[in-house]
């Protein structure tokens, strides 16, 4: 994987982005503090799916810090077993969900449910963000 760095602003703040990837079923970019998690249209998400994430976030947050950003912009589904292996991950300190469509958020508030960590939804993606950099810095 080649590693390069672009930015962009959000709200005032540059943000650098470490590496992209993409994948058979989701497109993933990497930041110092958070991840955004994009999974493809019809995708049935499956543990499966998941272990190749949380490598991924593994390789990338081992020993630091991050939030989980789900950038709900395509219809897909999740098994909800996949929160009790990812709550596991001790360099996980939120997850949040993106999205403007109201059903997506309401599928949100039931996978809210099965995570025992900090999760919050959310309508535009500059929002979870800054949310994400609160929390890691609170920790």
């Amino acid at each position: 994987m080649k590693e390069f760095f672009l930015s962009y602003t959000t709200k005032n703040q540059i943000t650098k982005m470490k590496n992209t990837l993409s994948l058979d079923f989701c497109d993933v970019v990497i930041y110092d503090h958070y991840i955004i998690v994009t999974i493809k249209e019809g995708t049935i998400l499956t543990p499966e799916h998941n272990n190749t994430l949380i490598k991924i976030t593994e390789s990338y947050f081992e020993e630091s810090p991050f939030v989980y950003i789900s950038n709900r912009i395509n219809s897909y589904s999740v098994n909800p077993e996949i929160y009790y292996k990812t709550v596991q991950i001790n360099s996980l300190k939120g997850f949040a969900v993106v999205s403007q469509e109201y059903k997506a958020k309401i599928n949100a508030q039931i996978e809210k449910m099965f995570f025992k960590k900090p999760f919050e939804i959310f309508s535009e993606i500059e929002d979870a963000v800054t949310w994400a950099k609160t929390l890691i810095k609170r920790d």
